[in-house]
């Protein structure tokens, strides 16, 4: 009788534990207060600005916390600006490129040899720099320079493929010997960017989506996926469905923004969007940024925005290309930013928006964190390398679409986003895919947004940390620019 009671009552135990583990499960659906989840997010805005490096940016950023009193964590910025103790990463030497063996100037190919100088890492003067190449064999070189197709990536190749840029260029740009890629900014050349990315919410471990240039990186912001391209392709050649093609059959409202609109002939072509054959599907919603400021203030701001930068008013950072070239200056493009993302926390669309700030790929700038393995797409391989590409003499495991890019900035801004978080998640920028997709409840476009992180780490949705908007500074644009010199 006794064992016939214990086993009522431990079956009777089991259920309510049951009972609590399904009530538990469940707890994210019926008991989680009204408006503290995903969506409490009505306005998703995205913007990829121009080829710059995490390292080359916000690498200083552990020295801006010091100096400005913000509580220091950890942050996986440059060694040399980390505390000598404390949290780890702790403070290292700075770190270095091999140079040109100065014995083979120009028209001699960089040569890298026991004479070649050791190239530091260093703080940049002009706000304005000559452009490196982030390309394809380029980014393998940088991978590991001795030996681009190994496993093992040293860092080692970012002075020689910006040396070897600079002299096959013609005419060779003024730093034939590669140092403007151990370039970096500090916060007294974008006090704007350090503010928003130690107030708000940013990541270590955040990466463009391959190793290459923008074209395809930016074929993944919106598909997911290059199609197996690691080069451009002509306008309007692609055939996969971008993120668009998903709102708009799920009847979620969205608009391209684009900055340089009045550049382009017909209007569509100066768009992200426009290496999809669908594209020319939706003229409607292409429409100038100065839409952007109107919609923020009347509160017409769509589901999802996409900003597309100022890529022929020189508005987009990306590094110039010859003296007199409108793009390059960071102080102006980071101005740019600063009235996109000022006129969003002063408009009634601030209590239920996310900016999301990042940069399509890194720029062939110094980054100490290699690339990391990621899912390929949809299997397919890199179907247009050139002959006589580093990925056409051999294999290696970077030859393939199961890497990602290198580390770009990301600063994630919202009345919800935690305050000075920093995520250690690795990631690629097509988890903004991933998030949108979570929140108005998408499919994924191919494997690699699927293995994303929805992104929702970044946010507070209880507590609401900025619903009263901070005041950042004013982004100063009076720094020097040439590009003829070093720093």
């Amino acid at each position: 009788m006794r064992n016939r009671q214990s086993g009522l009552l431990l079956t009777s135990a089991l259920a309510v534990v049951s009972l609590i583990i399904v009530l538990s499960s469940c707890r994210g659906l019926v008991a989680d207060p009204p408006g503290s989840n995903l969506q409490s997010v009505n306005h998703i805005v995205f913007m990829a600005q121009e080829n710059r490096g995490f390292d080359h940016y916000l690498g200083a950023m552990r020295k801006y916390w010091a100096s400005q009193n913000i509580p220091d964590q950890a942050f996986d910025g440059l060694p040399q600006f980390n505390p000598p103790a404390g949290i780890a990463p702790l403070q290292g030497p700075v770190p270095t490129n091999p140079g040109c063996d100065p014995a083979f100037p120009p028209p001699s190919d960089c040569i890298t040899d026991a004479n070649s100088p050791a190239v530091e890492s260093f703080p940049m003067v002009s706000m304005c720099v000559e452009n490196p190449s982030p390309s394809w064999n380029e980014d393998h070189v940088d991978w590991n320079l001795l030996d681009p197709l190994s496993a093992t990536a040293t860092s080692s190749g970012f002075v020689w493929t910006a040396a070897h840029d600079a002299r096959a260029n013609q005419p060779p740009f003024s730093d034939v010997n590669g140092v403007r890629a151990m370039a970096t900014y500090d916060d007294t050349a974008l006090p704007y960017y350090y503010f928003l990315a130690s107030t708000f919410a940013t990541s270590d471990r955040w990466f463009s989506p391959t190793m290459s240039r923008t074209q395809p990186n930016r074929m993944y912001m919106i598909a997911a996926t290059s199609a197996g391209h690691a080069y451009p392709v002509a306008q309007g050649t692609l055939t996969n469905p971008t993120i668009f093609d998903l709102l708009q059959s799920a009847g979620v409202s969205w608009k391209i923004y684009v900055t340089d609109l009045e550049y382009a002939i017909p209007p569509v072509n100066d768009s992200s969007f426009t290496y999809f054959a669908n594209a020319s599907k939706y003229p409607q919603n292409m429409v100038p940024v100065s839409q952007y400021f109107t919609d923020v203030q009347s509160g017409t701001l769509p589901s999802v925005a996409f900003i597309d930068p100022g890529f022929d008013s020189g508005l987009d950072e990306h590094p110039g290309l010859y003296d007199g070239d409108p793009g390059g200056n960071v102080q102006i493009g980071a101005q740019y930013v600063s009235k996109l993302v000022n006129a969003l926390m002063q408009s009634v669309s601030w209590q239920d928006s996310a900016f999301i700030l990042t940069y399509d790929e890194f720029g062939g700038f110094y980054d100490h964190v290699a690339p990391q393995p990621a899912v390929s797409p949809d299997g397919i391989k890199p179907s247009d390398l050139q002959p006589g590409d580093i990925c056409t003499k051999g294999t290696g495991p970077t030859c393939d679409f199961v890497y990602t890019g290198y580390r770009v900035p990301l600063t994630v801004i919202s009345p919800f986003a935690k305050k000075n978080y920093v995520s250690h998640t690795v990631a690629d920028y097509t988890a903004w895919l991933k998030l949108v997709e979570t929140r108005f409840n998408l499919p994924s476009l191919t494997k690699r947004d699927a293995a994303q992180i929805d992104m929702t780490e970044f946010f507070d949705f209880v507590n609401v940390p900025w619903s009263v908007p901070p005041t950042p500074p004013t982004q100063p644009t009076n720094g020097a620019c040439y590009l003829n010199r070093l720093p």
